[in-house]
C-alpha cells in the first residue's frame, strides 16, 4: 500500500527545469545588465543544482535539512542575481541609449519572467514547510490559502498545492501586483509576494517608458 509521502510525492523535474529556464534568460541578457561575466552566475548555479537533482534522484523519498538549505541558496542567488539585474535595468533605461530601446524591452521582459520563475520557486519552498514536508506528518500551517481549500469538491481528496501551481501564483501575482484567486496567510508569504509585486511594477514601467520612447 502506498503511504501518504508517496501519495503527495512531488515530481523532482519542475524546480531544476524553471531554475533552467531562468538561467537561460540570464544568459541572454546584455552585457549591462549583468553582472560579472556572462558565464559566472549559470556556472555557480550549475555547480549548485547538479547536486540538487542527484539527491533528489538518489532520496525519491524526500530531503534533509541540508538539501533544503542548498536549494535556498540556489533561489536565493538567482534572487539576487535577478535583483541586481533590475536595477542594473532601471540604470541604463534612464541613461543616454536611443538606440537600444527595443534591446531594453526584451530584456526587460526577461527580466520580469525570471521574477515570475524565482519567486514560484520561493512559494513552493515556503509553503508549509517544503515540498517535502508538505502531505507528510512533518507538514506545517500553510502559508498560502488557495481556491481548493475553501472547495474541496473541487479538488481530489487529500489534494496539496504542486509546484505550477506555485508557478501560476507567482505569475498572477506578477500580473497584477496583488493576490488574485491564492491569499498569503503568514508574514513571510506576504513579504515574498510584496516583493515580487513591486519587483515587477518596477521592470514594467521600464517596459512600458521603453516602448513609449519606441513610438515616438
Amino acid at each position: 500500500m502506498r503511504t501518504d509521502d508517496a501519495l503527495h510525492r512531488e515530481p523532482w523535474w519542475p524546480p531544476p527545469l524553471a531554475l533552467l529556464v531562468a538561467l537561460g534568460f540570464y544568459v541572454v541578457l546584455p552585457a549591462p545588465l549583468r553582472v560579472g561575466p556572462r558565464w559566472l552566475i549559470p556556472a555557480l548555479e550549475l555547480l549548485l543544482v547538479v547536486p540538487l537533482v542527484i539527491g533528489a534522484r538518489l532520496r525519491p523519498g524526500g530531503r534533509d535539512v541540508r538539501w533544503r538549505a542548498l536549494s535556498v541558496l540556489v533561489i536565493a542567488l538567482i534572487t539576487a542575481a535577478n535583483v541586481l539585474s533590475v536595477i542594473l535595468l532601471v540604470d541604463h533605461s534612464l541613461g543616454p541609449h536611443p538606440d537600444q530601446g527595443r534591446r531594453i524591452v526584451y530584456a526587460a521582459m526577461a527580466v520580469w519572467l525570471t521574477n515570475v520563475i524565482v519567486f514560484g520557486l520561493w512559494f513552493w519552498e515556503l509553503d508549509r514547510g517544503g515540498p517535502t514536508a508538505r502531505g507528510s506528518e512533518r507538514e506545517r500551517l500553510p502559508d498560502f490559502e488557495f481556491a481548493q481549500m475553501n472547495n474541496p469538491r473541487h479538488a481530489p481528496p487529500r489534494w496539496r498545492p504542486a509546484f505550477f501551481d506555485y508557478l501560476y501564483l507567482s505569475l498572477t501575482n506578477a500580473a497584477s501586483f496583488s493576490p488574485t484567486d491564492t491569499m498569503p496567510l503568514t508574514v513571510p508569504a506576504k513579504t515574498l509576494m510584496g516583493t515580487e509585486s513591486l519587483v515587477s511594477l518596477i521592470t514594467v514601467l521600464v517596459i512600458a517608458a521603453r516602448a513609449v520612447s519606441l513610438i515616438r
